[in-house]
């Protein structure tokens, strides 16, 4: 039984009925790394280094701890306070992890031996942390790179690695920064695998969970199936996000779920559910939005921004290939969204006025959608040479507006939503209220909303959807009702 347990916490997985991700996916990146910055800084060394575990407040109790993401994309390590060098010379890999104390195995397991962490992780030098300054004497590189740089959606700053004396030699935090984040941005063959199987998870878990929600139930119930689902079956530790399960009125709320409104709600006969939920595998994140009713009916209107939004992401799989611009995708699904409504009676006049005044961000305040990867909004959205974001009401909360590449992998996520303060205001507006038919959009106030989000793969001939949910009305109904099988869907 001992070796069996040692075999498998050599492997990056849960258990068989898991994905094993090899250490060859991080080989890959430390490789395509190189390769870069030989272009520019050929004799350095990358310094980088992991995530510590955090304390809650002020106790001996920890968060659950996840590895820093650029760390975790050029090592895979599990462990928290390592520290890696990649070596832009030789192409040659380091680790250095933390010398722990003898007590350490009383409390907390026994102790990894150096030998057993390079062959799990397939690097090609392990080290204590404290060596960490001698072999980077012995190397005597030109230059090291750290990384320093803002994510352009939190505004944060990654975290630049420092220890006791690296003032004693030549330090770049410029150089580094660009370049790992745009490589991020272009997924590998191996992590696509990865991703694949993560949405895949989520996507079961969506699909169980609209069989599973009951008028009646609170939505942090079927927040917990979700999670649970994606842990037993999936071994995914870690949700992508804090989980968004709005009912009702709840599902007008963008980011519910939040500390003031934790999805608490009672969800009542009838109502339509949006559960914004993904899970998380070794840091790699799905991003999935159902919106379905929960008695597994549409009425009428439901069915009338539901099928707007569904036209309006439709639209943008179809129109989207290498070479389009992200920017243009959105527009897109803006006016096919601004269509849908003037057909269903809530808007009139000029679509094309209608966009001319960005009437959709009303209906739509947020982008359609983002980059996804080892971080939810995933980095590389607006590097210093990408496309400025734009001042305008729904495209400046887009999280980029780069133009499509091969191996990319984004969320297509439009919505519909009927919020108040956004509805006054427009109503208010003589320029858009021109376009409002108040008698009939005063009847959806208290609606709440609609998003459909898919993650997708762009690949040389357009848009792959990696997500495997229901999605048009029949297909909800269908499969609430338990008229489909899984085999529809896999």
């Amino acid at each position: 039984m001992a070796n069996i347990q040692t075999n498998e916490t050599e492997k990056l997985w849960l258990g068989p009925h898991t994905f094993h991700i090899p250490p060859e996916l991080f080989q890959l990146n430390r490789k395509r790394l190189v390769e870069e910055l030989r272009k520019v800084c050929g004799n350095s060394v990358v310094l980088l280094q992991g995530g510590s575990e955090l304390p809650i407040y002020d106790t001996d109790i920890n968060y659950i701890f996840r590895q820093e993401s650029y760390f975790n994309w050029s090592f895979g390590v599990t462990e928290s306070d390592a520290y890696g060098l990649i070596d832009t010379t030789t192409g040659e890999s380091y680790l250095f992890f933390p010398r722990l104390p003898s007590e350490y195995a009383v409390w907390m397991g026994p102790l990894k031996l150096l030998d057993d962490l390079k062959k799990k992780y397939q690097v090609d030098h392990v080290h204590f942390v404290e060596e960490l300054p001698i072999v980077l004497q012995k190397l005597n590189r030109e230059k090291l790179l750290t990384l320093k740089g803002p994510n352009t959606d939190s505004g944060l700053i990654a975290k630049e690695a420092t220890f006791d004396g690296i003032d004693k030699f030549n330090v770049d935090n410029k150089t580094l920064f660009p370049i790992i984040a745009n490589l991020r941005v272009f997924k590998t063959d191996l992590e696509i695998k990865v991703m694949k199987y993560v949405v895949e998870v989520s996507s079961a878990a969506h699909r169980h969970i609209m069989r599973t929600a009951k008028a009646g139930l609170y939505e942090y119930q079927c927040e917990s199936e979700f999670l649970n689902y994606c842990y037993k079956n999936g071994g995914c530790r870690h949700s992508a996000y804090t989980c968004i399960c709005g009912s009702g009125i709840n599902s007008a709320v963008l980011h519910y779920g939040h500390a003031g409104c934790p999805n608490d709600y009672q969800i009542k006969d009838g109502s339509l559910c949006l559960f914004d939920m993904g899970g998380c595998y070794f840091g790699y994140s799905a991003d999935i939005t159902v919106t379905f009713p929960v008695n597994g009916k549409f009425t009428p209107q439901q069915k009338i921004i539901y099928e707007a939004v569904l036209k309006s992401n439709l639209a943008v799989f179809k129109a989207g290939k290498p070479g389009v611009s992200w920017t243009d995708m959105h527009l897109l699904s803006n006016r096919v969204l601004l269509e849908e409504l003037k057909n269903g009676g809530l808007l009139q006049g000029s679509v094309d006025e209608m966009m001319q005044e960005d009437l959709a961000a009303v209906f739509q305040p947020h982008g359609l959608g983002h980059f996804l990867g080892l971080d939810t909004h995933d980095v590389g959205g607006y590097l210093d040479w990408c496309p400025k974001r734009s001042c305008r009401p729904g495209l400046k909360s887009l999280r980029t507006a780069r133009t499509l590449e091969k191996n990319m992998i984004l969320t297509i996520e439009p919505g519909c939503y009927f919020i108040d303060p956004l509805l006054d205001q427009a109503l208010a507006d003589p320029k858009k209220s021109k376009f409002l038919v108040p008698s009939v959009l005063n009847t959806f106030r208290g609606f709440g909303g609609v998003r459909i989000e898919d993650d997708v793969l762009v690949t040389e001939n357009g848009i792959v959807n990696l997500t495997k949910v229901p999605r048009t009305v029949q297909e909800i109904e269908d499969w609430m009702s338990g008229k489909d099988d899984d085999k529809k869907y896999s």
